[in-house]
């Protein structure tokens, strides 16, 4: 495997994000759809749901040869037949921001005294 295949995996479980809050914050988003048999869709996101199956807009639909291209006004795409989905570098970062401050959050919010003392 060359340097250029290999994922990014993070160190730290807590930096790992979720597919289906990245493509909630996705909604309206421009993105790539890439499906198991070479096909790709481009389009917006409209919405998704638990099984990743997605319904984007204003798509351009080319072959897995890339010879064909087709125009489609909205689209429904079975969430077992996506390959990959690229979306904007910028999303990525605005989602792990919100999750880091959502931790943020619940870390701070935790009742009762810390552990190990008891009240008096």
């Amino acid at each position: 495997m060359s340097i250029d295949q290999v994922e990014f995996l993070p160190s730290d479980p807590f930096d790992a994000m979720l597919p289906l809050s990245l493509l909630n914050a996705a909604q309206n988003k421009p993105m790539q759809v890439e499906l198991k048999n070479g096909e790709t869709f481009n389009g917006h996101l409209v919405n998704c749901d638990t099984f990743m199956n997605i319904t984007i807009r204003e798509v351009y639909q080319t072959s897995a040869e890339g010879d064909r291209f087709w125009k489609m006004k909205e689209c429904y795409i079975r969430g077992s037949t996506i390959k990959y989905l690229r979306v904007p570098p910028a999303l990525l970062d605005e989602v792990k921001e919100e999750q880091n401050r959502a931790r943020e959050s619940a870390r701070g919010s935790r009742g009762g005294p810390p552990r190990g003392k008891r009240r008096s």
